[in-house]
């Protein structure tokens, strides 16, 4: 199976995506919303995959959320890098992650799908997250 790897610049935050997909065939996402378009932001996810989220100093960690609030998007406070968006279901997570990030970035040439959630309510942003994002682990200090 692929496995993507992903970090901010300075390295505090860091993931990897596990999926059955290869690069080509990955569907890239450009939110519209302001957070996104701020940070352009090509976001990834796949509910057959694995994701895995690694801080190094929690301290270092932002979980902004705005809003809805119904998701915490991760960003490093010393490199200023958006690495993803994460939710809880249940006693788990699930997330979509920042493509841009990617060591392998360059091997997603593909176009970024345009999307624009801003008129879901709370319950369906929250259902199609939990039908279409990866399941997460965190690994935290």
């Amino acid at each position: 199976m692929p496995v993507f790897h992903s970090r901010c610049h300075c390295g505090n935050l860091q993931a990897e995506l596990e999926t059955r997909l290869r690069a080509e065939e990955l569907t890239l996402r450009s939110c519209q919303c302001s957070f996104c378009t701020r940070h352009r932001a090509r976001t990834v996810a796949d509910k057959e995959g694995r994701a895995r989220i690694r801080v190094s100093d929690p301290d270092l960690l932002s979980r902004y959320q705005w809003n809805l609030r119904s998701a915490e998007f991760l960003v490093c406070k010393r490199c200023g890098n958006y690495l993803g968006c994460v939710m809880s279901v249940g006693d788990g997570w699930v997330a979509s992650l920042n493509a841009n990030l990617f060591a392998e970035s360059t091997q997603l040439t593909q176009p970024a799908l345009e999307v624009s959630y801003d008129a879901e309510t709370l319950e369906a942003r929250r259902r199609r997250r939990e039908e279409n994002w990866t399941p997460a682990v965190w690994e935290r200090p």
